[in-house]
């Protein structure tokens, strides 16, 4: 079973990933029973799948978070795919998200999800951190769990910190 970071600890997830299937009409893409991330299309496509509360949509880096932001009340979680390190649509996505349309249920990053990378993840929103399967032992997710708490006071302003350093703190006089 795999396992991610959620809310500050290791946790193995109930969830699993249905494979995105490029020449296959989203409509008649069949979901089966369990908890299953689906990608964007097919969620769009079937609008029942939002009421059955064990299916959650997975947007990419084109996805339009926008398009999701009338049904945010109904999502048990949205995943963000991140398909390469490299590719950082998956950070607006995620403030957009949090920010504009207020989403405050469970905000997954998936995919090619790097250690060095979740600080910065949540910072933008993510609470719970997915690496690709198999990539790290469980001491080195432990290790990744500390890692989160290696930056205290950022200086730039976030998600989770609404204001930049500067803001908070006061300067004496010189």
């Amino acid at each position: 079973m795999a396992k991610l970071i959620k809310n500050q600890q290791i946790i193995d997830d109930a969830w699993q990933l249905l494979a995105d299937e490029a020449d296959t009409d989203p409509a008649t893409v069949t979901v089966p029973a369990g908890h299953w991330l689906v990608p964007f299309a097919v969620w769009q496509a079937q609008p029942a799948l939002a009421a059955r509360g064990d299916v959650a949509p997975v947007l990419k880096g084109t996805d339009d978070p926008a398009e999701l932001a009338g049904q945010l009340d109904a999502v048990p979680l949205v995943a963000v795919d991140f398909p390469r390190f490299s590719d950082g649509r998956g950070y607006s996505t995620a403030t957009l998200l949090r920010s504009r349309y207020g989403y405050g249920g469970e905000l997954r990053a998936i995919g090619d999800v790097l250690r060095d990378q979740f600080n910065y993840l949540s910072r933008c929103g993510f609470d719970a951190l997915q690496p690709p399967l198999g990539k790290y032992t469980d001491a080195q997710l432990e290790a990744a769990l500390a890692s989160l708490k290696d930056f205290t006071d950022p200086y730039q302003a976030s998600v989770t910190v609404r204001e930049p350093l500067f803001r908070r703190h006061a300067r004496s006089a010189a």
